[in-house]
């Protein structure tokens, strides 16, 4: 049986991960842990991104040069790879927040307008 953290990663509709990453990239630059737990943490726990997710977004990213890495040392002394958001970073989120908001108008419209057919049925 699928866990709720399952169900809300299958649910993610493509391209989903890469925009959270890109607009949490925008804050600062983070390293591959960070990303995740503030994504975990900004959605109230709602989203808990596996590595097997992340990283090959990342190097998905770091292939369309969306992000660049460096190499430092975390607060723990460990090292770390950080990620940085890069100009063409910034377009491609702009470009992907515009789709996002495109299909949330859509898909509220068909939800409005369903509930309105609901509403008209039952009177």
């Amino acid at each position: 049986m699928a866990t709720k953290r399952n169900d809300a990663q299958r649910d993610l509709f493509p391209g989903a991960l890469e925009m959270m990453i890109l607009q949490t990239l925008r804050r600062r630059p983070l390293h591959g842990y960070a990303l995740a737990q503030y994504i975990k943490h900004a959605s109230d726990d709602l989203l808990q991104i596996e590595e097997g997710s992340l990283y090959p977004a990342l190097q998905r990213m770091l292939k369309a040069k969306w992000v660049m890495a460096e190499w430092g040392v975390s607060e723990r002394n460990r090292e770390v790879r950080t990620y940085r958001i890069t100009p063409v970073g910034r377009k491609q989120l702009n470009l992907k927040v515009s789709a996002f908001e495109r299909i949330l108008e859509g898909i509220s419209r068909v939800m409005k307008s369903a509930e309105s057919s609901v509403a008209l049925r039952n009177e």
